[in-house]
C-alpha cells in the first residue's frame, strides 16, 4: 500500500474509520464541554484538566487488569459495546446538578472500562492491514482524528455558547452511539486474536514480558512522557485563556495533522529512525514562550507548531511493532494506548496542579521544560541490558 486511497480498496477500513472518526468526534465536543461545566462550577484549573484528561488515571487500573483482553475479545463486540458504554456515561454527565464527585466517578469508570479498547481497535487495523500498511492507515487516522477534532473543538465551542455545556454533552453522547452502531452493522464478526479467557494473571504476564526487553521499554517511554506532559500543557487552555480555548483546541489538531501528513505519507522511510527525538523536542519546544504570556497571535503560532511534533508517534509506533511478536500485537498496541493515555492524566493533574500555585502561563512553559529534559535523557546512548 502505497497512497491514501489504496486504503479504502481493504474490505472494512471504511466502517472501521468512519467508526474511529465518531468516537474522536464525540471525544472533541464533549471533553471540552464537561471541563467548561466543571470550571464554572469549581474554578478550579485543576479539576478542569482533570475532567478533560482525568479519566487517562483509571487506565492504570485498566492496564494491570483488563488488558489480556486486547486479543481474547471479538473486536466488533467490543467496540460496540464500548460506544454504547460511552454514550449512556456522557448523556448521565450531562443531568442536571449531578455532582461534581459523581462526574468524576463516571469519567473513571468509563476509562477503566475504555483501557483495552485501544489494543482492540489497533490490533484490528493490524489484521485489517497488515503490518506493512499499518504505519500508511494510522497515519490516515491521525488526519481524520486531527480534521475532526478541528471540527469537533469548533462545534463544541458552538454549542456550549448556543445551548450549554449540558446540552453539548447530550450531542457527544449522540455522536458515541452512531460510532457503536457503525461498528456494528460495518464490521465483520472476526474471532478473538488469542484463545482463552482474559485474566489479571494473563495481563500481568504480557506486560512484564513487553517492558523486560530494554529497546522495547525504551519505545514506551518516548511514546509516554514527553507526549504526556505536553497534553498536561493543552489542559491548560481553559484557565489560560477562557474565551478562546476551543481556538487552541483546534489550532493544536491543525498542526497535528500537518505533522502527520508531512511523516505518515511524504517522509522516506530510510528517515524514520532518526526523526523521532527532533520531533519529541519540537513538540515541547515552543510552549517555552508561555512563560513570557505571549500574545494572542504568537501563543497560536506555538501551539501549531508544537502539536507538528506529535508526529513522533507513529515513527515509535511503527518502532514498536517491528519488536513486537505478532500475538502479542494487541496487547502492545493496547499497553501503549493505556500508558499515554495515563501520562496525560499525570500531565493534566502535575501541570494543574503548579497551575494552582504559579499561573497556567507558568505552569505550561515548566511542564515542557519537564518534557525537553525526559527527550533528551531517552535520547541517550541505551544501557546494556
Amino acid at each position: 500500500m502505497r497512497t491514501y486511497h489504496d486504503l479504502f480498496r481493504t474490505p472494512e477500513f471504511t466502517p472501521f474509520f468512519l467508526a474511529s472518526a465518531g468516537q474522536t468526534a464525540a471525544q472533541a465536543v464533549s471533553g471540552p464541554a464537561l471541563g467548561t461545566l466543571i470550571y464554572a462550577e469549581t474554578g478550579s484549573p485543576l479539576l478542569s484538566g482533570l475532567a478533560m484528561f482525568g479519566p487517562s488515571f483509571a487506565h492504570v487500573a485498566g492496564a494491570t487488569t483488563l488488558l489480556s483482553a486486547a486479543d481474547r475479545l471479538p473486536p466488533r463486540a467490543a467496540l460496540t459495546g464500548t460506544g454504547l458504554l460511552f454514550a449512556l456515561g456522557t448523556a448521565l454527565q450531562a443531568v442536571p446538578g449531578l455532582p461534581v464527585w459523581t462526574a468524576f466517578a463516571v469519567l473513571l469508570g468509563l476509562g477503566t472500562i475504555a483501557s483495552p479498547v485501544g489494543g482492540v481497535r489497533y490490533g484490528l487495523l493490524n489484521e485489517i492491514l497488515t503490518r506493512e500498511g499499518y504505519l500508511l492507515g494510522r497515519s490516515l487516522l491521525n488526519l481524520s482524528a486531527g480534521a475532526t477534532q478541528i471540527c469537533g473543538f469548533a462545534a463544541g465551542g458552538v454549542l456550549v455558547t448556543a445551548l450549554s455545556p449540558r446540552g453539548t454533552l447530550l450531542a457527544g453522547a449522540v455522536l458515541y452511539l452512531v460510532s457503536a452502531a457503525v461498528a456494528r452493522y460495518g464490521l465483520v464478526r472476526r474471532p478473538a486474536r488469542a484463545a482463552g479467557r482474559p485474566s489479571v494473571g494473563e495481563t500481568w504476564r504480557n506486560n512484564v514480558r513487553l517492558l523486560s526487553f530494554a529497546p522495547r521499554r525504551r519505545v514506551y517511554l518516548a511514546l509516554w512522557v514527553p507526549n504526556g506532559l505536553i497534553v498536561g500543557c493543552e489542559s491548560l487552555f481553559i484557565p489560560y485563556a477562557p474565551r478562546h480555548a476551543g481556538f487552541l483546541f483546534a489550532v493544536a489538531a491543525v498542526g497535528m495533522l500537518a505533522g502527520d501528513i508531512a511523516v505518515g505519507r511524504f517522509v522516506p522511510r530510510r528517515w524514520h529512525g532518526r526523526l523521532g527525538t527532533p520531533l519529541c523536542l519540537l513538540l515541547a519546544a515552543p510552549y517555552l514562550l508561555f512563560a513570557l504570556h505571549p500574545a494572542p497571535p504568537l501563543a497560536v503560532a506555538a501551539v501549531v507548531l508544537a502539536s507538528v511534533g506529535y508526529a513522533s508517534n507513529l515513527l515509535l509506533q511503527e518502532r514498536l511493532m517491528a519488536l513486537t511478536p505478532e500475538e502479542l500485537s494487541g496487547h502492545a498496541l493496547g499497553l501503549h494506548t493505556s500508558g499515554m493515555l495515563t501520562m496525560q492524566g499525570v500531565g493534566a493533574a502535575l501541570a494543574g496542579a503548579v497551575a494552582q500555585h504559579t499561573s497556567p502561563a507558568t505552569a505550561m512553559a515548566l511542564t515542557a521544560t519537564a518534557s525537553l529534559a525526559v527527550t533528551l535523557a531517552l535520547a541517550g546512548p541505551p544501557r546494556r541490558g
